[in-house]
């Protein structure tokens, strides 16, 4: 992978770790169910207009939209409308990894490997030592709402793998037509026309909540998805996706840089084994055939060893 690409892998984690400071902002203005709608309707009308369905199942398209549109954000956005700190909803939202695998062992059959189990086991410590941490600071309510936002994500991730999209990015924006709907429903039941009306009047926090919104379609979506799409069609998925890791670094860097959030050394400790059992897991060991030497291995696609059964793939990051 050429340096210029691992800087382009570099940037698109910068822009989604600095998306949640975005969501941040939008949800000072508006409900979390309201604003989850928009996000997804601003995407939606444009891509039904202008995109090409993806020839897909329509199973795997809806399955999509709702475990990674749906769902995820359903529950990302109340956790943090509800006190879950910015910073700390960009690490726990990678639960989304270990859930993709256990969901895809137990439902799909997928082979998992002794590397994934351990990296599982790291990493779901790690996430029992931020929740400990998040019910000694008595907000443990919104540390389980994110997280169940990451299953959300993980069951978009099973959904998408099999979904096998000959464009990715198309599917992700086909992606967007599902949410808009029932979101805008439960925002209307559960927040009412009345809060809704009243996050359009105008108000000191409108103009951060616009942008935010603006950053959040256009940075973290289109073009961060984009750029990720556009990586991933040309390296192996096991080089690319370690990237996103560099996501909640930077999203609690921020936070704390940019809203004062204070990370204390029980989060700080989870927060690295979440990262460290992660990356072990997304790692594959390269098989070295007999008698082949060490530098034609690198010689690419046509260097690898076409009898070994490939790991199941990496989970898919998030496009936040």
């Amino acid at each position: 992978m050429p340096i210029s690409h691992r800087l382009l892998a570099v940037s698109v984690a910068v822009m989604w770790g600095l998306n949640f400071i975005a969501i941040h902002a939008s949800l000072g203005q508006f409900p979390p169910f309201l604003l989850a709608a928009l996000r997804f309707a601003i995407i939606a009308v444009p891509t039904i207009l202008l995109v090409p369905r993806p020839r897909v199942p329509v199973r795997w398209l809806l399955g999509y939209g709702i475990g990674f549109g749906t769902l995820q954000f359903l529950f990302l956005y109340w956790g943090m409308a509800v006190g879950m700190p910015t910073g700390l909803a960009s690490l726990v939202l990678q639960s989304s990894a270990p859930f993709t695998v256990l969901l895809g062992a137990a439902v799909f059959r997928d082979r998992v490997s002794a590397r994934q189990v351990v990296g599982l086991s790291v990493a779901t410590l790690g996430l029992a030592v931020v929740g400990w941490s998040q019910a000694q600071a008595a907000a443990f309510g919104p540390f389980l709402l994110v997280l169940a936002g990451g299953f959300g994500w993980a069951i978009g991730n099973v959904s998408s793998a099999r979904a096998k999209a000959p464009n990715p990015l198309h599917l992700t924006l086909w992606m967007s037509v599902v949410p808009p709907v029932p979101m805008l429903a439960l925002s209307l039941v559960i927040e009412g026309p009345d809060a809704i009306a009243r996050s359009f009047v105008p108000g000191p926090h409108l103009v951060p909540a616009l942008l935010g919104l603006a950053y959040t379609v256009l940075i973290g979506t289109v073009a961060g998805s984009g750029v990720w799409t556009w990586l991933m069609a040309r390296h192996p998925a096991g080089v690319v996706a370690p990237f996103s890791m560099l996501v909640p670094v930077v999203g609690l860097s921020a936070s704390a840089m940019l809203l004062g959030e204070e990370i204390g050394v029980g989060t700080a400790v989870g927060a690295a084994l979440v990262i460290v059992g992660v990356l072990w897991g997304a790692r594959r060991r390269a098989a070295r055939p007999t008698g082949l030497p060490a530098p034609e291995l690198a010689g690419g696609e046509a260097a690898r060893p076409k009898t070994v059964s490939p790991e199941p793939a990496s989970p898919e990051p998030a496009r936040l």
